[in-house]
């Protein structure tokens, strides 16, 4: 078959021949001729390279070339003006020298040569100071900008570095100094000061006096750290930057801040590392009272937590941040010689959750009959450090019995009127005796948990699980196995299966995803494995570390639906932003450890003695003190009117400390409500408890 092919033709247009000129005698069409514009502009650059000596001339020409035709106007237009010639001519020139400040005097040639050089002079000198002092301003407007200048404060709170938790640890330091009548954030970090003030914008508290301020700098440079005053900062936050070399940083800037401030400056310093390993090393940079927190350690211990109390994870947040409730210290005066059972009774806006003795050990949830030693503080759950402890109750005071007489006088006695008796207290009204608690509402224990995903932190949950008696098995990638609920919990790590830093997987029965090695059904191409979301296209590219944690739960959701049947699972983010994203069920707990990690680096930096207690409420063991959800029918009866203070006295007797509670169908917690408040509570109602299993 023949298809018919029209070819271009290779002659230019018309109207592109006429703008391209005539031809010339070989035929080529000759170049246009450039315009009056043309040449003005060629012109103007020709004269642009010779220098400032070529412009100052040209703009004299230039203003004489103006300034003198308009100055003959108005001398040829004014009727005062001299008749003759000469006279006109020395009113123009007086008149072009006082436009353009040349003196403008007349007379002799000679004369009028001094005086136009002493208005160049004087121009000169004008000109230059103006320059000079332009060029001043102009550079210390640069220096604010670059934010090189050195802060005049006290008694503020320094973070140095920036990571992805910088604007969670600097909103969270700015709500804690919006308590306060004044203070001040000073961020010290290797970016652009108005990029680093846009994105910490939103952290400001509203109509709140706090100071944000930010300086840009290394923050292991001593000339740099010298311009944040460290060295009469309240605290000083070091944080662990994003990729590679973190630990190594953080350890420089240590060592640059014990440079800067001395080794006996009483500075606050909290710090956080990535890696275990290099924990000592960064201890002896910080030096000593430092505190420099383990990040993964302790994303691995709230992770087996949540794992072990579903619905743990909007508790945690809430006690870790600085909106509501958190943990304080309180040392009031009298407190040495009481007990803890009756301080509990004795706070009526805060909940007590333990004692810090002298030497900054912590005693979470003790006995009710410890006693406080001088020095000692109560730790206690309340809206800031300005909760109330009340003195302790007044013995009654005897009175003793008059003298018996020797001989005693039968006296008949008047009528007796009885004498006013004061009140009695009233009595709380009893709470009514725990029921056994039915099966579907008591919690049993995880046996066999589900890990889907892998990353450096993997290791330390699953040595955490097995530490409380849990079994964990390891998935294939993020895909789930045909029958999720043959398991009691799962787990989902975030980040590459594989990727730099990450554990070897402990080997064994228990863990049943790869035991040969070959990468399995979770490492081909469909969806969840390596080629799906969440990994790199490019093998340069990096993985998104939450790319798998979506894909996780994706198939967990089409799981739920298949079954009908939802099980307990846990998953860790490391972007807050993912959050809203995640698939997440009614039964599922999303945590952002990294979010985590920076509250609580910035609930030390206001008090270093929470520390300890910290450490203590997330160990990883499974009948130690901790954070616990039980059921609230193990302390009242459902359908009873009862008030949280005589929950926290039922929770006493069974020895705990009651610090909150989720009412049934919230998945919000309400810590620290009011002790008066009167509520019916029900069977789903979970009670909120600091203690043992």
């Amino acid at each position: 078959m023949e298809r018919e092919i029209t070819v271009p033709s290779q002659r230019a247009p018309r109207r592109a021949r006429q703008e391209a000129g005539p031809a010339d005698r070989t035929g080529r069409p000759r170049a246009a001729t450039p315009g009056v514009r043309d040449r003005a502009r060629y012109w103007v650059d020709r004269t642009v390279v010779r220098g400032v000596t070529a412009l100052v001339a040209w703009l004299a020409l230039a203003c004489l070339a103006l300034v003198a035709p308009v100055s003959a106007l108005l001398v040829w237009t004014d009727a005062r003006s001299p008749d003759t010639l000469q006279g006109k001519a020395a009113t123009i020139w007086r008149t072009v020298g006082q436009t353009l400040r040349l003196g403008g005097e007349v007379g002799p040639p000679l004369r009028i040569a001094l005086s136009v050089f002493l208005a160049l002079v004087s121009l000169l000198y004008v000109s230059t100071l103006v320059g000079l002092v332009t060029t001043a301003i102009t550079d210390r407007l640069a220096e604010l900008e670059r934010g090189q200048t050195t802060v005049v404060e006290r008694g503020h709170t320094v973070v140095l570095g920036w990571s992805e938790q910088t604007p969670t640890v600097v909103a969270e330091l700015l709500a804690a100094h919006a308590q306060r009548r004044r203070g001040a954030v000073v961020v010290l970090a290797d970016r652009d000061k108005t990029e680093m003030e846009r994105e910490l914008r939103d952290a400001l508290p509203p109509r709140a006096r706090v100071r944000l301020l930010c300086r840009r700098g290394r923050p292991a440079d001593p000339a740099a750290l010298a311009r944040v005053t460290p060295a009469a900062a309240e605290a000083v936050l070091v944080l662990p930057p994003d990729g590679p070399g973190a630990d190594a940083q953080v350890i420089r800037v240590l060592l640059a801040l014990r440079a800067a401030v001395g080794e006996a400056c009483p500075v606050r310093v909290v710090a956080a590392v990535r890696d275990g390993a290099r924990l000592p090393t960064a201890r002896l940079a910080a030096g000593p009272g430092a505190v420099v927190l383990d990040v993964d350690e302790f994303a691995a211990r709230l992770l087996v937590q949540c794992v072990l109390e579903p619905g743990l994870a909007l508790v945690l947040e809430d006690l870790l941040d600085f909106a509501g409730a958190e943990l304080h210290t309180l040392r009031p005066p009298g407190l040495a010689g009481r007990r803890y059972g009756e301080l509990s009774a004795a706070c009526p806006d805060a909940c007590a959750v333990g004692i810090v003795r002298a030497d900054g050990t912590p005693h979470l949830n003790p006995p009710p009959d410890a006693e406080l030693a001088p020095g000692d503080a109560l730790v206690v759950l309340a809206e800031d450090h300005r909760a109330t402890v009340l003195p302790p109750a007044q013995a009654p005071v005897r009175v003793p019995p008059p003298a018996r007489a020797s001989a005693p006088v039968q006296v008949p006695a008047p009528t007796a009127v009885p004498a006013p008796t004061a009140a009695p207290a009233p009595v709380p009204p009893p709470v009514p005796a725990p029921v056994p608690v039915p099966v579907s509402v008591a919690k049993a224990l995880p046996r066999r948990v589900l890990v889907l995903g892998w990353n450096r932190r993997g290791a330390r949950v699953v040595e955490g699980l097995a530490r409380c008696g849990v079994t964990a098995v390891r998935g294939d990638g993020v895909r789930t196995p045909a029958e999720p609920e043959a398991y009691d919990r799962v787990i989902v790590l975030a980040g590459p299966e594989d990727g730099p830093g990450a554990p070897e997987v402990p080997g064994g029965p228990e863990f049943s995803g790869d035991p040969d090695g070959s990468g399995g059904p979770g490492r081909s191409g469909g969806p969840g494995g390596a080629e799906g979301f969440g990994a790199p296209a490019d093998p340069g590219e990096p993985a998104d570390p939450d790319g798998r944690t979506l894909v996780a739960l994706l198939h967990l959701r089409a799981r739920e639906r298949e079954s009908g049947r939802a099980v307990p699972a846990v998953a860790e983010l490391t972007d807050a932003r993912n959050r809203p994203l995640a698939p997440a069920g009614p039964r599922t707990d999303l945590l952002v450890t990294g979010r985590l990690a920076a509250l609580l680096m910035a609930q030390v930096s206001q008090n270093d003695r929470l520390a300890a207690a910290f450490d203590v409420l997330f160990a990883p063991t499974g009948d130690g003190v901790r954070v616990r959800l039980r059921p609230a029918a193990e302390f009242v009866r459902p359908g009873t009117e009862a008030s949280f203070a005589e929950l926290v006295a039922a929770a006493a007797r069974h020895g705990a400390s009651a610090v909150g509670y989720r009412p049934h169908g919230s998945a919000r917690p309400r810590l620290n409500p009011p002790k008066d408040a009167v509520r019916v509570w029900s069977a789903g109602d979970v009670l909120i408890v600091v203690g043992a299993a």
